[in-house]
């Protein structure tokens, strides 16, 4: 079973928005942090916002590619977790995933991630 499942991905054109969401046996009242990754063709895995879920989703961090641009958010009742993308330019095409990290910890980096979701697609045309 797949402990992460995303949704939501597709194609825009550039400056479009979409919205990302995350849920799935991975997140859990064990989990510290949540976080979105992509991986372009031919580049490796690059981590793009995470959110450490005991903060009420007060406390975040975010790629300087996309500051300003994207937004994580969780909700706890449902445990999911969502990234909402606006403005995208055509560099944002990527395959998007969720991971969940059991790691205890204030500030959420790009490591220590134990449950994967598959992916979901994310196509911005020029």
């Amino acid at each position: 079973q797949v402990p992460l499942v995303e949704y939501g991905g597709g194609s825009v054109q550039a400056g479009g928005s979409l919205r990302l969401s995350c849920a799935g046996s991975g997140y859990t009242a064990r989990t510290y942090c949540m976080g979105w990754f992509r991986q372009a063709p031919g580049k490796e895995r690059e981590g793009v916002a995470t959110v450490n879920t005991r903060s009420l989703g007060t406390i975040t961090a975010y790629a300087d590619s996309v500051k300003g641009r994207f937004t994580i958010s969780q909700d706890n009742a449902t445990n999911a977790v969502y990234l909402e993308l606006n403005s995208l330019k055509p560099e944002d095409t990527a395959i998007y995933y969720c991971a969940a990290s059991r790691l205890p910890r204030l500030r959420c980096s790009w490591d220590g991630y134990e449950d994967w979701g598959q992916g979901t697609q994310v196509t911005v045309s020029s």
